[in-house]
């Protein structure tokens, strides 16, 4: 193999998969010396691949894990793999990947080959998944556009569906994606309106960049969750839940949304305030939580709670007698007349 480049790209695709290579296997693989590896080694140290050789009549090298990461190489079939993933991921809201995820589809969809492209979009439409978490899923090439058109500052234009079922096009500077755990919002500047803007991104139609640039624009909040928050505090405020969790606010601060507000009460328990008006979502939102929570704000949750309680019971009920209960309005465990 005469070819440097393509011998370094597939001398570094052997060296990817998690094995120690020796020098000799490496040759015959590439169809050179062994004189001719050792050089190619040294070029990859040189390029920051962190490459470690071992000792002995033969010898053998490995990748191992550097202080940054190189670019990786890719087989068809790995890049299919962890595209169709990323996609998976970003379309269902996987909290505390979600955005990062999206970042990173956006990079590898840039760079894959049509063919590719293509084998990720027809796997990824045979695919259905059973979304757990009560919000709604999004197409993953909507997030791919509006990250790309966001890292690249271009600007965007789409249709969109208003919470009154009002359709309007819309003209934006991208900022940011934000994910609350349950749905997917965009932060844009609205050109036609010269004001900042949240969208849900299920709601909106048709994605596509202009190919226009803009200069950056400075959000009018300390971050883009924040101003999500702010925005779907001001425009569906719902009733306030007022919940004490039985559980240090340290320990639920990254399972929770910023919108949130978590202030400790003691070492062992802290004080939950949120604005939402999905109360369901409230309500699974405690559930998943895994630790005992009283609800003191709004009543309508408590009897929500106390609604979805009586179905566990009836579902979970077998014979007759009693059966113990827990009352998710209070964490608290009852005894009650089995009528199942």
């Amino acid at each position: 193999m005469t070819d440097t480049p393509g011998r370094l790209l597939n001398l570094l695709s052997l060296l990817q998969t998690p094995r120690e290579w020796p020098g000799s296997e490496l040759a015959e693989r590439l169809r050179v010396s062994v004189r001719t590896i050792r050089r190619d080694i040294d070029r990859l140290r040189e390029l920051g691949y962190p490459v470690q050789a071992t000792l002995g009549s033969v010898g053998g090298y490995r990748l191992v894990a550097g202080t940054a990461m190189p670019p990786l190489v890719l087989d068809d079939e790995e890049a299919v793999a962890i595209a169709v993933g990323l996609r998976t991921g970003a379309s269902h809201a996987v909290e505390g990947i979600e955005e990062a995820s999206v970042r990173a589809l956006a990079k590898l969809e840039q760079v894959l080959p049509a063919r590719l492209r293509h084998r990720v979009g027809t796997l990824q439409a045979a695919t259905v998944a059973l979304a757990l978490d009560g919000g709604t899923a999004v197409d993953p090439q909507a997030l791919t556009v509006m990250a790309a058109a966001a890292m690249n500052h271009e600007r965007l234009r789409f249709g969109y569906r208003a919470a009154d079922g009002a359709e309007t096009k819309r003209h934006v500077e991208p900022y940011r994606l934000v994910c609350t755990g349950h749905r997917w919002y965009l932060v844009a500047y609205d050109a036609d309106r010269a004001d900042w803007r949240t969208f849900r991104v299920d709601r909106l139609r048709e994605p596509r960049a202009t190919g226009a640039r803009f200069a950056p624009r400075e959000l009018p909040a300390a971050d883009a969750a924040e101003f999500v928050a702010r925005a779907l505090t001001g425009t569906r405020p719902g009733p306030e839940a007022v919940v004490t969790l039985h559980e240090p606010a340290e320990a639920l601060a990254g399972r929770l949304p910023e919108s949130f507000q978590l202030v400790p009460l003691d070492e062992h328990s802290c004080l939950l305030r949120t604005h939402d008006a999905d109360l369901a979502w409230q309500a699974l939102r405690l559930l998943l939580l895994g630790c005992d929570f009283e609800v003191h704000e709004p009543p309508q949750l408590i009897e929500l709670l106390r609604e979805l309680g009586g179905r566990i019971t009836r579902a979970t009920g077998t014979g007759t007698g009693t059966s113990t209960a827990t009352d998710a309005s209070t964490g608290t465990g009852t005894t009650a007349p089995d009528t199942a």
